[in-house]
């Protein structure tokens, strides 16, 4: 029986895993239907090789600095369980991974490649992992202190914070250092349009992540005695509310549309295994205005050219997600209990500010060594043919008789 059960739970982990990873697929195209056409080879290419990269990193480094554990002893130990550790290995890669995918929406279009892949190592191998490890792992102490002053430590189940306020926090000083887009804000104060180039692939981004994400939430038990059908419907009701918001709010444009349920998604991450499904449709419903309202400010009024609004959608929903945690969680609101605001208000301020600070320390010395940004020519010529050579869809058919 003991084979049967550490199989399963592999297996479990493993699928898990299998749909995070389909995830990029969504984040690829996301990204690819909001940039201009001449730039969607970019977007394409600049998930896989973050993947690519983020595996190396946190395979040699990462996992280490989170978990204390490496996997260079001999093949016979690895094998034990089923497997079970290496496929958790893979699992939680899945989750580091999608650092580099969050930040490489918000600086699209006028970021040069490799110094991203170095920004990508760094983040995946040290950055994440510091937090994750102190957030998963008990590192440092931090959670036993939050539970000895405040009764309780920092709850994140699937990542609202971990994940998603990391992603979205170290994506803004890219951003900011990167940047407006050339053309987006005049000097005379007007803003030029940059619309999407491609709203199917937009929404099939959208839809693919929406699917991924119940592997995202659900699979976080980690083990099958430990998954509960409430995380999938919790993570229902807050995609759900995170949509019908961002539709009203957002007047029926689909780019809020087909962000409102990732809004939810990130939000009810952390408290996904807590709520009673009425607060995970709430929790949902506020992030999906938070998205609407903050991308708009900043966008507008604020003047960040965060391409895809990462850092409203990820850093400040999932922000929102770990606060969300330590209200509707609590048992005077419907939850399970277990939780404290405090230690989630701490908790979600740690990632913030470990984030936040590594990624500014991080882009700030490749600004000033290697340099982050396309020169004017090749920004206004596409990241696909001034990196790639190549566009997505050739302006003619060439033809030799």
């Amino acid at each position: 029986m003991d084979a049967y059960k550490t199989g399963a739970d592999a297996l479990f982990i493993l699928l898990g895993g299998i749909m995070i990873l389909a995830m990029h697929a969504g984040f690829a195209f996301l990204e690819l239907g909001t940039v201009r056409r001449k730039n969607q080879v970019n977007a394409l290419v600049k998930i896989l090789i973050d993947f690519a990269v983020s595996t190396i990193a946190y395979f040699f480094v990462g996992y280490a600095v989170a978990y204390g554990v490496n996997f260079f002893g001999a093949t016979s130990t690895l094998v034990a369980k089923n497997g079970y550790e290496l496929v958790k290995f893979f699992f939680l890669l899945t989750f580091a991974a999608a650092i580099p995918a969050i930040i490489s929406g918000g600086i699209a279009e006028r970021a040069k490649f490799h110094p991203q892949m170095a920004a990508t190592a760094v983040l995946v191998g040290l950055v994440y992992p510091f937090f994750e490890g102190i957030a998963w792992n008990n590192r440092f102490g931090f959670q036993d202190w939050l539970n000895l002053t405040f009764g309780a430590p920092f709850h994140d189940f699937a990542g609202s914070v971990v994940v998603h306020a990391v992603g979205g926090w170290a994506a803004l000083p890219a951003v900011l250092l990167l940047g407006a887009r050339r053309g987006r804000y005049t000097k005379d104060g007007r803003i030029s349009a940059h619309p999407p180039s491609n709203i199917p692939f937009l929404a099939l981004g959208a839809w693919i992540l929406t699917v991924g994400w119940f592997g995202f939430n659900v699979m976080s038990a980690q083990t099958l005695d430990k998954m509960n059908g409430l995380v999938a419907v919790n993570s229902l009701m807050a995609l759900t509310g995170g949509t019908l918001v961002a539709f009203i709010m957002g007047r029926n444009d689909p780019g809020f549309v087909y962000n409102g349920p990732l809004a939810g998604l990130v939000a009810v991450c952390a408290g996904s295994d807590l709520m009673h499904p009425l607060g995970a449709l709430v929790t949902g419903a506020v992030a999906g205005a938070i998205f609407v309202s903050l991308f708009t400010l900043a966008q507008n009024r604020w003047k960040i050219d965060d391409v895809l609004g990462v850092w409203p959608l990820h850093g400040l929903c999932g922000a929102w997600g770990g606060i969300a945690a330590g209200i509707f969680g609590s048992r005077a609101l419907g939850g399970l209990g277990g939780v404290s605001l405090a230690s989630q208000l701490l908790g979600t301020l740690l990632g913030i500010v470990v984030s936040g600070l590594g990624s500014w320390i991080i882009y700030g010395l490749l600004k000033k060594t290697v340099g982050l940004r396309l020169d004017a020519e090749q920004e206004y010529d596409g990241a696909d043919l001034s990196i790639h050579r190549i566009s997505a869809t050739p302006e003619r058919e060439t033809t030799f008789q």
